[in-house]
């Protein structure tokens, strides 16, 4: 009797995904079943949109981990941040290609400061290697830049009078079109530095690599609600956003004229925090990595306390 063997597959047949949004350390799709689609080189890609329940969920889970990480040491929390970079540094890859250039080796252009020529922006996989090394910049920051921000005040009388930062709260944090994935690494990084818990909302244009984020951070031993990333229409969520009265902060950049009111229009109504970049170089690592780019989501507590003389 002859042998019978398995025929075998002669086209591979590729699993199609949809990026979810993360949420409180899991993968949910958006409450509302909507999706989007992006065009990339490969193909298209589906992720989710999120909705404004999605933004509360994410809201809320962020405001329920806050005191956790809060009270994490400064060095766990640095050591967090490490992770994220090595495993960001391990799918270098794949963001490189999620950014949109051919295999990261195809420069771009963008707009020049007024008065001087467009320059060359740098290619993808620079964006991608400066994204880990500004993770690896804020991880080192986590136990120092209190020593930095803080002081010991000078106050007449038998006291020690000293002045610390502790972290404002819940931020979101909206992403910039011209650096989808350095520039949400340079809007979280001091965030989370802090003390902070984010919610995250990727680049209009190119949310791609904000979803690979989340999956990144859920092997980065992030607690759960510490980061949460949602991809959608900004146009939808912002005002959600600025009007939501258990978000203590906004950190963003590539904004609007419009948007830009928006914020400031819920800002006034609940007092919240923002800080708004417009068009930094990403890329200027005297600048993005900071420790000032850490205090504006930082209270600054003033102890009193009596001395021995």
């Amino acid at each position: 009797m002859a042998e019978r063997t398995a025929k075998q597959p002669t086209e591979r047949l590729d699993v199609l995904k949809t990026y979810k949004l993360f949420i409180d350390g899991k993968f949910p799709r958006s409450e509302s079943g909507r999706s989007m689609i992006i065009a990339t080189a490969a193909g298209p890609v589906h992720l989710c949109r999120a909705s404004r329940k999605d933004l509360r969920d994410a809201v809320e889970a962020a405001r329920k981990a806050q005191p956790g990480w809060a009270a994490a040491t400064a060095y766990n929390r640095g050591q967090v941040l490490y992770r994220m970079a090595e495993m960001l540094e391990g799918r270098k890859r794949e963001f490189v290609e999620a950014i949109g250039t051919e295999e990261g080796t195809k420069a771009r252009r963008h707009k020049g400061t007024k008065g001087k020529k467009a320059a060359t922006k740098p290619t993808a996989e620079l964006e991608v290697l400066t994204a880990i090394d500004r993770l690896v910049s804020y991880a080192g920051w986590a136990d120092k830049y209190a020593q930095v921000l803080g002081c010991n005040n000078p106050v007449s009388g038998p006291f020690y009078n000293f002045t610390i930062p502790e972290p404002t709260g819940v931020v979101v944090a909206v992403a910039p079109d011209d650096a989808p994935l350095l520039g949400l690494i340079s809007l979280i990084a001091p965030v989370l530095c802090a003390g902070n818990t984010v919610v995250a909302l990727g680049s209009s244009t190119n949310p791609i690599p904000a979803a690979i984020l989340g999956e990144v951070s859920a092997t980065s031993d992030v607690p759960a609600g510490v980061l949460n990333i949602l991809t959608g229409d900004r146009a939808e969520l912002l005002p959600h956003i600025a009007g939501h009265r258990d978000i203590d902060g906004i950190h963003a950049a590539g904004l609007s004229g419009e948007e830009r009111m928006l914020i400031r229009g819920g800002v006034a109504e609940n007092l919240k925090r923002v800080r708004v970049w417009d068009n930094p170089d990403w890329f200027d690592a005297a600048s993005c990595q900071s420790p000032w780019r850490i205090e504006p989501f930082v209270e600054m507590k003033t102890v009193w306390h009596p001395s021995a003389v």
